[in-house]
């Protein structure tokens, strides 16, 4: 008879939730993680073996961040993932891109560099299929004010408009503003619409006495900051 290691053969501080009880969560694999999430694996694998399995599938597709495009019904495709793992998974994915975005929403958040735009909107729109166009309106401090969408689409004049653009930060009295849109092919390398819209608006900015900082572009795990490429 063929034998399987089961969750309780492993010594006790080498179990997931032991570990994580007594080292702390960042002393975790992504497997490990993953593996508390699903909670048990099957008669042929622990939730380990499960969790490295699946994960071995993104490898060659942008490592764990993968999980975030696959749907429920594309999860319950690996063997051993049901419905209760599946959406398990996609409710942890769900809620790492509110927490992420959360952090944009606190006025507390000084932004001093693009590397500080990208980490706090690099999760949330990553993965994103269509291109959103995100404008952060700034105090005289950096606090951040407020964000908010202005556009859904290609970044261009017809959908990026002046007037759609600073009507919110007219209104809060922000003292200046950063643009930030992501790329769903991956690939931040600016447009020639991007900068040609980028400067229409900032010549806007000043009209209106609101100085748009910079123009950080998010592809998938990377970004490109106008300011820091001279584009602006």
């Amino acid at each position: 008879m063929e034998y399987r290691l089961r969750m309780k053969d492993i010594p006790a501080n080498e179990r997931p939730y032991e570990k994580l009880e007594k080292y702390g969560s960042e002393t975790l694999s992504n497997a490990e993680l993953l593996a508390i999430v699903i909670r048990t694996g099957s008669m042929e694998e622990t939730s380990v073996a499960l969790a490295q399995r699946l994960l071995a599938l993104g490898e060659n597709n942008g490592g764990i961040a993968f999980l975030h495009d696959l749907s429920v019904e594309e999860l319950r495709k690996t063997k051993g993932i049901g419905r209760v793992k599946a959406l398990q998974i996609k409710a942890v994915m769900e809620l790492s891109k509110r927490v992420s975005a959360s952090f944009i929403n606190n006025n507390r958040v000084t932004i001093k560099s693009p590397v500080e735009v990208s980490s706090l909107v690099m999760e949330e729109m990553r993965h994103l299929k269509k291109e959103i166009f995100k404008i952060i309106l700034l105090n005289t401090k950096n606090h951040i004010i407020k964000h908010l969408n202005v556009s859904i689409g290609s970044l261009n004049s017809s959908i990026v408009h002046p007037r759609e653009v600073f009507s919110e930060a007219v209104k809060v009295g922000c003292s200046g503003m950063l643009l930030v849109h992501n790329h769903p092919s991956g690939d931040p390398e600016p447009s020639r619409e991007d900068i040609e819209t980028t400067q229409r608006l900032v010549n806007a900015g000043n009209i209106l006495g609101i100085k748009v900082l910079d123009h950080v572009v998010i592809g998938d795990g990377k970004y490109i900051s106008f300011k820091e490429q001279g584009l602006m």
